[in-house]
């Protein structure tokens, strides 16, 4: 039996980043699998069509411009809006279930309250922590933020956290809770039509090629490995650092540290490009890095960085050890002379490096593949509204 299902997803949509990108593969893959999908999101992105998916968005605001990443006065406003948005659509088509990310669990709390449908919580992070990273003075009220996740859990048909870390604490709210971990995968499958510029004859950098891909927000740790690449012998480390995502803001701001450092000219921030040619930029890499310093959710781009056969150096944080560990990635701890250690280590020993990325690889392709990912999700479904979900088979 087909579903109507309202897939709330409080971000700018498309965007080519994290969130947007799971977000994008979860209508799809419902969407695929045969059910009416009406995706509401933020006014800001690009339209992109996907079968079966209807596009719904908030009312654009002339101050809601440019919405960051994480907790912000402007996200505030447009989750107030999606909420009126919400209760328009459901009074429209009647949802068999809300598919909730993240803090649009407290919007579909508001449904299940007045209009009995039931709700599943997708987390990719805690609000809690969002908050507490940005606002420091709420750092007291912990328990009380954590006590309204705790409600939202328990008030779930079913919960599905991002990564290990979150379905530990997931578990300590509610025990018995239908629970599905479901993690990212890697993009390496999309494929772009022409082929990306080649960094070293456009950009003539020298050297082997250390590379990160992604936002610039703090907690990426850029300014920790701008600090680690700077304490490596040039003579000995023969490397172009090349970092490839950012905004202007951003990318200003880390420029201006490389020279401070005296790296600029090993440094590169080349800017945003675009998620269907990933694959062949990461090609072009010795190295993928992620210096994430803080955060309890894997980084997207680290199923990427496993799929692509290159080895992969990564901070030892709770981020990245629930998937990765010393037989596929080299780890260091998050401060500058680990880091710096660390990447002479990869290239000191070539045929170390290579083992672990093939490891890395083989991992990638069995558990962090699409068809993975639809299984799970489409059993989960079957699990938890088992009066109102398909086949497990797609096109059945």
């Amino acid at each position: 039996m087909m579903m109507k299902i309202l897939l709330l997803a409080p971000q700018p949509f498309f965007q080519n980043r994290g969130t947007p990108i799971a977000v994008r593969l979860m209508a799809e893959t419902l969407g695929k699998a045969g059910h009416e999908v009406h995706l509401l999101v933020f006014h800001e992105g690009e339209d992109i069509a996907m079968p079966n998916v209807t596009l719904h968005r908030i009312a654009a605001l002339s101050f809601l411009l440019a919405i960051p990443p994480g907790f912000s006065w402007q996200k505030i406003c447009c989750d107030v809006l999606m909420t009126a948005k919400a209760v328009q659509l459901h009074r429209q088509f009647s949802f068999d279930v809300v598919h909730a990310v993240e803090e649009a669990a407290f919007i579909a709390m508001l449904l299940r309250l007045f209009f009995k449908v039931p709700y599943i919580y997708d987390l990719d992070s805690w609000m809690s922590d969002q908050l507490l990273a940005k606002l420091a003075f709420l750092r007291p009220f912990r328990r009380f933020l954590e006590f309204f996740e705790k409600i939202a859990v328990r008030r779930s048909v079913g919960v599905i956290p991002v990564c290990r870390a979150i379905e530990d604490k997931i578990r300590t709210f509610d025990r018995e809770k239908p629970l599905l971990r479901l993690e990212d995968i890697s993009l390496l499958e999309e494929n772009c039509a022409a082929p990306p510029e080649q960094l070293r004859e456009k950009f003539g950098y020298q050297g082997k090629l250390i590379m990160y891909v992604g936002n610039l927000e703090r907690y990426q740790g850029m300014a920790l490995l701008l600090e680690a690449f700077a304490l490596t012998d040039p003579a000995a480390l023969k490397c172009s650092l090349v970092i490839i995502g950012g905004t202007d803001k951003d990318i200003s701001k880390y420029q201006e540290q490389a020279e401070r450092l005296g790296i600029s000219s090993r440094s590169h921030f080349i800017g945003p490009r675009p998620a269907a040619a990933l694959a062949m930029y990461l090609a072009q890499a010795d190295l993928l890095v992620s210096p994430r310093t803080e955060g309890e959710n894997t980084p997207m781009k680290i199923y990427s960085y496993m799929d692509s056969g290159k080895p992969v150096l990564a901070t030892k944080i709770v981020s990245h050890t629930q998937v990765l560990d010393e037989e596929i990635a080299f780890l260091a701890d998050p401060e500058p002379a680990s880091m710096a250690a660390a990447l002479q280590r990869v290239f000191s020993d070539s045929n170390e490096a290579a083992r672990r990325a093939a490891r890395a690889k083989k991992k990638a392709v069995a558990e962090y593949c699409r068809p993975a990912y639809e299984r799970k999700i489409m059993q989960f479904y079957n699990e938890i509204l088992p009066k109102k979900s398909l086949p497990l088979m797609f096109g059945q």
